[in-house]
């Protein structure tokens, strides 16, 4: 049920406790300080209930007691904190070259991150590639009790023709089991997402899209995805695929895909992308994707990259475009594994069409963003998984 603004409420009844516990935990960790008449009162619970669930709270320590606030007549009621480093979660992106972990609390304050490349991105040797960063994670910060993991992987998941070959896909990974090998190599329970969607939900909560309720996020991971937040809720469609932009064609006719469509907008605009225009010039050896480091020396060095940063842009804008009229949100944000640099470089040249419900003279920032979460953003979107599942009320579990 709504409640209040559209704050989620509570429901009186003990078969509602978890969504009750999220309700109270969500209030008090967007309130400076709250206390238990208040939180009864903004989340249509009974006192007690509240009481009850602020001292299991306490107890567990996510809330903390803040003194009393001063009140006009009686006894001032103590009032309650949240508290981000009560516990923290792991997250977890797998590349087909590379393997992200970062180690978050429940503030979304990284307190540790690392990327390893990976020699094979076979299910069996990344969990135990996982297991080591797991654990040199909790010697980076013995004080914070885990509470669990997310784990992003690039989608589409079980799609004929888009999920079994190409640059972007991990060879012997299955949606219906992935998070169930991690959480056995782990010890923990393990959320499982896709990586750009994984990267919005990142970028609202510690990022360039903070108090945005309706974004798009364009993720440039190997190739390129859409992550949708939509009244502050990611949309993943009904098989959770919402997203794959890579795949839309903007050039009819153009370059083949591993889809078997030709001209989709990955093949311009990606890493994968920029990996064969470089490498076409001479500019990489081999066949792998730059990282990051490598790709920040071409772009200081103005390596010849212009050429495609005008044709990625030209494929972008007519993508944004798009998304405009798709989603009418408040923004566009362009992250992910590019350097920033790179990415600056690209919405700078962007030639954005005029048809767009996004042109509008209330307008009061950009219609295209850089993300500020990094090449991590992934990564802290699958630790982020876990914290919203933690203190997010969901009205599918509202009785």
């Amino acid at each position: 049920m709504i409640h209040r603004r559209g704050h989620i409420a509570g429901a009186n009844s003990e078969r509602a406790k978890a969504h009750n516990r999220r309700v109270v935990l969500a209030y008090v960790q967007r309130s400076d300080s709250a206390g238990r008449a208040e939180i009864a009162r903004a989340c249509g619970l009974s006192t007690q209930t509240v009481s009850n669930l602020i001292a299991e709270l306490e107890a567990e320590g996510l809330v903390l007691a803040a003194g009393r606030r001063r009140a006009a007549r009686g006894q001032p009621p103590v009032v309650y904190t949240f508290n981000p480093d009560a516990a923290a979660a792991l997250g977890f992106e797998v590349r087909p070259d590379a393997l992200v972990m970062v180690l978050s609390n429940l503030g979304g304050v990284v307190l540790a991150s690392r990327q390893v490349a990976l020699a094979s991105a076979e299910p069996a040797s990344v969990f135990v590639q996982m297991a080591r960063l797991a654990s040199e994670a909790q010697r980076a910060a013995p004080q914070h009790r885990l509470i669990g993991a997310g784990l992003v992987i690039p989608g589409p998941f079980g799609v004929e023709g888009l999920s079994a070959a190409g640059a972007t896909v991990l060879p012997g990974w299955r949606a219906e089991t992935a998070a169930a090998g991690a959480a056995e190599a782990l010890g923990l329970p393990v959320l499982l997402e896709k990586d750009a969607t994984a990267a919005a939900i990142a970028e609202r909560m510690a990022g360039a899209a903070q108090g945005l309720d309706n974004f798009c996020y364009l993720y440039f991971g190997t190739g390129l995805g859409l992550g949708v937040i939509a009244q502050g809720l990611p949309q993943r469609g009904a098989f959770g695929n919402a997203g794959e932009v890579g795949h839309v064609v903007v050039r009819p006719g153009g370059l083949p895909c591993d889809c078997h469509n030709r001209g989709c907008l990955e093949q311009y605009a990606s890493r994968m992308a920029l990996s064969r225009y470089l490498a076409g010039r001479g500019l990489l050896a081999g066949a792998d994707s730059p990282d990051a480091a490598a790709l920040t020396l071409l772009a200081s060095a103005d390596a010849g990259l212009s050429g495609w940063l005008d044709e990625a842009a030209s494929a972008l804008s007519q993508a944004v475009g798009l998304l405009e009229n798709l989603f009418d949100p408040q923004v566009v944000i362009l992250g992910g594994a590019l350097p920033d640099a790179l990415l600056d470089d690209l919405i700078r040249r962007l030639d954005l069409p005029p048809g767009s419900v996004a042109r509008r003279a209330s307008r009061q920032m950009p219609r295209v963003l850089r993300g500020a979460s990094g090449p991590t953003t992934a990564a802290l979107g699958a630790a982020a998984l876990v914290i919203h599942d933690t203190v997010t009320p969901r009205l599918d579990t509202a009785p």
